[in-house]
């Protein structure tokens, strides 16, 4: 694999050198071209050894500049197997380590590229076994019962697909894909030979082609968010066996993820706007250790009906008060806040809008003025989606509207409170707590809470912490 990795990463230069040395004669210089990067990749494999001994995995790297890695085995917080199709090719995988610590620079990733598929897995379990008690147990549970077996929680079902349209990515890779296309045209002066005016004809008017390239627009959104969603999700299968939980997707690219569920600490329920007229969600997991930088690893739903995500998050909690309890409203001042929110720049930008067309600005400007049932829907939208409670040992906050969360979180996982107030928040009464946790997004935030229920909220869920406060 590293050969390989480094021949495609010297693709330019490689292509640089054999167009000159064709145009020069000098053939052998191809090969000098082919075999650095080939030696190169060899040194990499022949310098890069891994270990795990005395409760600590070590990866070293480097011939002249060694990189030594080093984390406790019990920092280990998911495993993901990785697979390209090159890697599906020769039988192998990459094993990447998830410990809960934050970096953006790829050498300081615990990443064993290029295991034989079987070691992968087997250092995958090895790493992730819970306690010593599974190794004296064995294949019978201690008391001569067989350990549980792996069962499938969830599987990809065909008809989830039509999902993808009313997601983001689509419009990402159409964004991308478009801006691809318009670089490749100027390239050919494509742009530069265009008439404006051809365009408005009576063969070809604007009224017409205006709604047509809008449609085609999205239809192709709607074809790269189909096609995107099947590369990504192709055979998603969600199984629990015993203490973990095992995710396996993609289709060009596979990616299998085991979870420890001690380290599950919530489960994070999204509906953006689109996916909610469509009565659909996704869900992820909420996993101490885990940053942001590794979301892709605690995706436990991708879009799919709402039931579904809800399903599985009962199933994940153990418990499914906190999804279908009812929660507690923030009061009337809180709502007075979020249609204040919503409705101000909307009333000032309507105001600017019609002093333009009295001083005679086009009229058309007053289109604009749509803004204001707008705005109020999205008051109304957002007053309703405000809400928290404390069921079942757990933390439940929700609030948004072009994309709707509801986090729970599980009480034991809180490891500190912050109580947040704005001056505007002050003179409602109101503050934002936020519960602190080492997953996810490093936070819980239940927003314009009344300052008596957030601390009550706070008190009831862990009396230990703020006792000595309030003495």
């Amino acid at each position: 694999m590293h050969p390989i990795r480094e021949l495609v990463r010297f693709l330019p230069v490689l292509v640089v050198v054999v167009v000159g040395s064709t145009a020069a004669g000098g053939e052998q210089w191809q090969l000098i071209g082919v075999a650095f990067p080939v030696a190169l990749g060899l040194l990499r494999y022949l310098t890069t050894r891994f270990r795990i001994a005395a409760g600590r995995i070590e990866l070293q790297r480097g011939l002249l500049n060694r990189h030594v890695l080093s984390s406790p085995v019990d920092r280990v917080r998911t495993v993901d197997l990785t697979s390209s199709p090159i890697h599906r090719i020769l039988g192998l995988t990459t094993v990447r380590i998830g410990t809960g610590t934050a970096s953006s620079n790829d050498e300081d990733r615990i990443d064993l590229d290029g295991l034989p598929r079987d070691r992968a897995r087997a250092l995958r379990e090895e790493l992730l076994r819970s306690s010593p008690l599974d190794d004296a147990v064995g294949a019978e549970g201690a008391d001569g019962v067989a350990p549980e077996t792996e069962r499938v929680v969830l599987a990809l079902d065909p008809s989830w697909v039509r999902f993808a349209p009313l997601t983001g990515s689509g419009v990402v890779i159409a964004a991308a894909a478009l801006g691809g296309g318009s670089q490749l045209l100027q390239a050919f002066g494509f742009w530069e030979h265009l008439d404006p005016s051809r365009l408005d004809g009576p063969d070809a008017p604007l009224a017409v082609l205006v709604p047509v390239l809008l449609l085609g627009v999205a239809v192709l959104v709607s074809l790269l968010s189909v096609a995107g969603y099947l590369v990504t999700n192709f055979g998603f299968r969600l199984t629990r066996g015993g203490t973990t939980w095992h995710l396996s997707r993609g289709l060009l690219t596979t990616r299998e993820t085991t979870l420890d569920d001690e380290r599950v600490a919530g489960v994070n329920l999204s509906e953006p706007l689109g996916l909610r007229i469509a009565r659909g969600a996704r869900l992820s997991a909420v996993i101490t250790g885990l940053d942001r930088s590794q979301r892709g690893s605690s995706l436990l739903v991708p879009p799919a009906p709402r039931t579904v995500a809800e399903g599985v998050a009962r199933e994940v909690l153990d418990t499914a008060e906190p999804i279908d309890a009812p929660l507690v409203g923030h009061g009337p001042r809180a709502a007075r806040r979020r249609w204040t929110r919503a409705t101000g720049p909307a009333a000032v930008l309507a105001v600017v809008l019609v002093v333009l067309v009295v001083l005679g600005a086009p009229r058309w400007l007053l289109a604009g003025l749509l803004v204001l049932p707008v705005a109020a829907l999205l008051a109304w939208d957002r007053t309703r989606a405000l809400g928290h409670a404390l069921v079942a040992g757990h933390l439940v906050a929700r609030s948004g509207s072009l994309v709707r969360r509801r986090r729970v979180l599980e009480v034991r996982h809180i490891i500190g409170w912050n109580l947040q107030s704005t001056w505007f928040q002050r003179r409602a009464g109101l503050t934002t707590l936020v519960a602190t946790t080492a997953g996810g997004s490093q936070a819980v935030a239940v927003l314009d809470v009344p300052e008596s229920e957030a601390v009550r909220v706070a008190h009831e869920a862990l009396p230990e912490l703020l006792a000595q406060f309030s003495a």
